[in-house]
């Protein structure tokens, strides 16, 4: 057992090293969407609704992607599935860079969601790749759901590093999209790193994949009761996870009590509170990955879920509460004391909460689906458009008070709750007989 042991971490250390790096290509390139939108607002004449379009046109294609993803991989393999996943990364930044130097603000914007878009499908290629893969490469569940919380704190460094850097790039006036130049050359050189990396690595396939190439019927996917209600419970959370992100963000930048800070701009001072937000998702993963080969996901997902409600009722609660923070000044390089409304704090510390539920909803979703796991990885992807289509729908709630729209991603945590009590467990009669025939 002891050389068995040693074999699989002597043969899967690089492998899981190459997922981790892709953990945080995911998050940090749709982490500079989030304050690109201040920018996109302000060229689009100061409308508020449109600080989100780069968001909801980076997760709404998912709802394209996701599918033929979970069709990739089962066919091509991981391996496949990554280099197109970086190639597509490489070209929806690149378009994103270009639209920095269209002179009409009109065209800028519509070739800046093109590229948003474009990423949006490399996003989903890769997180159909790094979460069907860390869950299998543990000998366990709980092995499976620690390696993906492990992966998730990647994921939450690159999050943490997109809103403080973009955020101090473009200041408070930035109103081009080229101010964020430095960022869109980081993203395409590390896509084209992972691509040489991934060229010259060989990754292990899953057994719980099947034969390459094999066909499956996708409706039997969902006769999983626990994947079912999974599928719409990770809906819910990357619409929860992003939206508190992205409106504590705005909510700072349109404070006047922020605004009101002699010694840095609003944007980086909202740029560094929700950067905290992404750091607290790192640690929360962090201690998820410690604890997830000790303590089952349904406890863990329960735990997150409650925390999540009452840190948002308490951010509801307390609005007009002045508080000193810190924020950075890339300016200076250093931190400086700032005020910041007292409720945003509360918003910014669910990032503990919101940082384990993704592992722990995908784990017990995908729990005894076998070779059902790529096609459910793909439906997965394809409900992470709830990251762009909920934070809209907050918008047009915030248009009449940003505060209220917090209630949105409070309901979104009581149904993770409910899943997590009630629906995650799967029935005696879901185990479904082998598939005789190959489908067409």
């Amino acid at each position: 057992m002891v050389e068995n042991s040693e074999r699989r971490s002597r043969n899967y250390a690089i492998p899981i090293v190459i997922m981790f790096a892709l953990f945080f290509m995911i998050a940090f390139v749709t982490g500079y969407q989030n304050p690109l939108g201040s920018v996109i607002e302000r060229m689009s004449s100061g409308n508020r609704l449109m600080s989100q379009l780069g968001t909801l046109a980076n997760f709404i294609a998912y709802a394209f992607m996701g599918y033929p993803a979970g069709m990739l991989l089962q066919n091509k393999g991981f391996r496949v599935t990554a280099l197109y996943a970086v190639t597509i990364g490489f070209i929806g930044v690149a378009i994103t860079y270009g639209s920095g130097f269209i002179a009409d603000d009109t065209t800028a914007v519509v070739i800046y969601l093109i590229g948003a878009f474009v990423a949006g499908f490399s996003m989903c290629l890769l997180n159909s790749v790094v979460n069907p893969m860390l869950n299998s490469l543990g000998s366990t569940p709980k092995q499976g759901n620690q390696l993906v919380q492990f992966g998730g704190a990647f994921n939450s460094l690159g999050a943490t590093l997109a809103p403080v850097i973009v955020g101090g790039l473009l200041g408070g006036a930035a109103s081009t999209i080229s101010s964020a130049n430095p960022v869109f050359y980081l993203a395409m050189a590390i896509f084209i790193a992972a691509f040489i990396v991934l060229y010259a690595s060989k990754l292990p396939e899953s057994p719980d994949l099947g034969k390459k190439g094999e066909k499956v019927k996708v409706a039997n996917a969902f006769k999983y009761s626990n994947f079912t209600f999974g599928v719409f419970a990770i809906f819910c959370y990357v619409g929860l996870e992003v939206g508190i992100a992205n409106w504590t963000l705005q909510y700072l930048e349109k404070s006047q009590d922020v605004i009101n800070n002699n010694v840095m701009e609003s944007a980086a001072i909202a740029g560094t509170v929700v950067g905290i937000y992404w750091l607290l998702m790192l640690i929360g993963r962090l201690l998820g990955g410690v604890i997830g080969g000790k303590v089952s996901s349904k406890a863990m997902l329960t735990v997150a879920a409650l925390g999540a409600m009452g840190l948002l009722a308490a951010g509801i609660f307390t609005s007009g509460t002045i508080v000193n923070f810190i924020g950075f000044s890339s300016a200076e390089f250093s931190f400086q004391i700032v005020k910041i409304p007292l409720n945003a704090i509360f918003f910014v510390l669910c990032g503990i909460f919101a940082s384990i539920m993704w592992g722990a909803i995908f784990n017990l979703s995908v729990t005894g689906l076998g070779k059902y796991t790529p096609v459910a990885s793909g439906i997965f992807m394809v409900m992470v458009c709830g990251g762009g289509v909920f934070p809209f729908l907050q918008s047009l709630i915030a248009n009449h008070s940003m505060i209220a729209s917090f209630w949105l991603p409070f309901a979104l945590a009581g149904y993770i709750l409910i899943y997590a009590l009630f629906l995650s467990k799967p029935k005696n009669d879901d185990k479904l007989p082998e598939e005789p025939e190959v489908l067409n």
